[in-house]
């Protein structure tokens, strides 16, 4: 059970995420998401209240406050915040753990109020590093680098998790991708608030070396969107960092110092260089973050397409996530839909293996895990 017996009612949500994911629009709609089914979630915004306490601070400037000033304006909101949580059912606090400025590296929250407040949920809300970027260039006046937007993002996710688990014990952290799909991520902290009871789900699938098949692509997408209607998925493919390491390479091989990519609706700008010297640390995170969202499942389900010649479109890395979710004693679920057989590298992970996508989705009626689902045609 996500959540255990409470004396109060309703569910309390801490949301982090570092400075540029933009989190304010996102959990708005999350909001009208709730209101859409019935419930009222009500927002604090820890940010927007530190400023109306604040009139001589200008937009964008709060966090080069000395950092005694900064701390007590915190502390005096977050005592308005609580005093809220005790008038509302449902509440989702919007924050963050962390800041790393021009104060350096330091903590947005106080211990005793975060025990005091009993969130049910922390979630760290995260986005592609160059979505953060064109918005840190557009709304904050702050020098950084694409590292330090990975070293923000790993910060925030480590910290939140260390608050989750000292005040509210395992399982009660989650990562939610917000990237291109938008209305999906926010539906999905909708489900986790209000449906626990829901499976979530750790959708698996090749990604690398079928870039070029839009015919397998589209088979992807297609068992991507089935889980999405039916569980709470941590879907790995909602941030893609990895085409920014393509694109980079791209303009490398083509002389060029910069490349230009579309994010947030305009036109971005990079020096190729710079992208190129976070791949390591880009491909380390994926690695890092896909676990975690496993961890945070009850299930994984792997998608394998065939590729034409009849080879099975299977990477390493759908390799490395079904045994990781085996060892973590997940149940393991596998559509294998290639004519040769699959190996004992997945048939001895595997719950059950599936010669389809409709089977799968049968087998989860028959379990009650979904109650209705549309057969899929996916083979092309």
């Amino acid at each position: 059970m996500l959540f255990p017996e409470r004396k109060r009612k309703g569910v309390r949500v801490v949301v982090t995420g570092q400075v540029g994911v933009d989190k304010k629009p996102f959990l708005e709609r999350v909001a009208e998401i709730a209101r859409e089914r019935g419930k009222e979630v009500t927002l604090f915004h820890v940010g927007d209240r530190m400023y109306a306490e604040a009139p001589d601070v200008r937009p964008g400037r709060i966090l080069d406050l000395p950092k005694k000033r900064l701390d007590g304006l915190r502390r005096s909101v977050f005592k308005d915040c609580m005093a809220l949580a005790g008038r509302v059912e449902n509440l989702i606090v919007n924050t963050h753990a962390t800041f790393r400025w021009r104060h350096g590296l330091f903590h947005a929250y106080d211990h005793d109020q975060m025990v005091e407040l009993d969130a049910d949920l922390y979630i760290t809300l995260v986005d592609n590093a160059d979505a953060v970027h064109e918005r840190l260039l557009r709304q904050h006046d702050i020098p950084h680098t694409l590292k330090d937007i990975l070293v923000w993002r790993e910060e925030e996710i480590v910290v939140t998790a260390t608050i989750a688990e000292a005040t509210r014990g395992y399982g009660s952290h989650y990562i939610i991708s917000r990237g291109e799909k938008e209305e999906t991520a926010a539906l999905m902290l909708y489900r986790l608030m209000f449906e626990p009871k829901r499976k979530r789900v750790y959708p698996s699938f090749p990604m690398t070396h079928v870039l070029d098949m839009p015919a397998t692509l589209a088979q992807i997408n297609a068992f991507r969107a089935a889980l999405a209607e039916h569980f709470i998925t941590f879907d790995p493919g909602d941030l893609d960092e990895k085409r920014l390491l393509f694109d980079a390479g791209a303009a490398i091989q083509r002389g060029e110092e910069w490349f230009t990519i579309r994010v947030n609706g305009v036109d971005l700008r990079l020096r190729a260089h710079d992208v190129t010297t976070v791949a390591a640390d880009i491909d380390g995170q994926i690695y890092a973050r896909d676990f975690k969202l496993i961890d945070q499942s009850d299930m994984i389900v792997s998608f394998i397409p065939e590729m034409p010649g009849g080879k099975p479109a299977l990477s390493s890395g759908v390799e490395r996530e079904l045994q990781h979710a085996f060892e973590g004693t997940k149940e393991v679920y596998v559509v294998w839909e290639p004519r040769a057989e699959p190996s004992p590298f997945i048939t001895q992970t595997a719950s059950r293996v599936f010669a389809g996508v409709d089977d799968v989705l049968k087998f989860f009626h028959q379990k009650g895990y979904i109650q209705q689902y549309a057969p899929m045609l996916l083979k092309t």
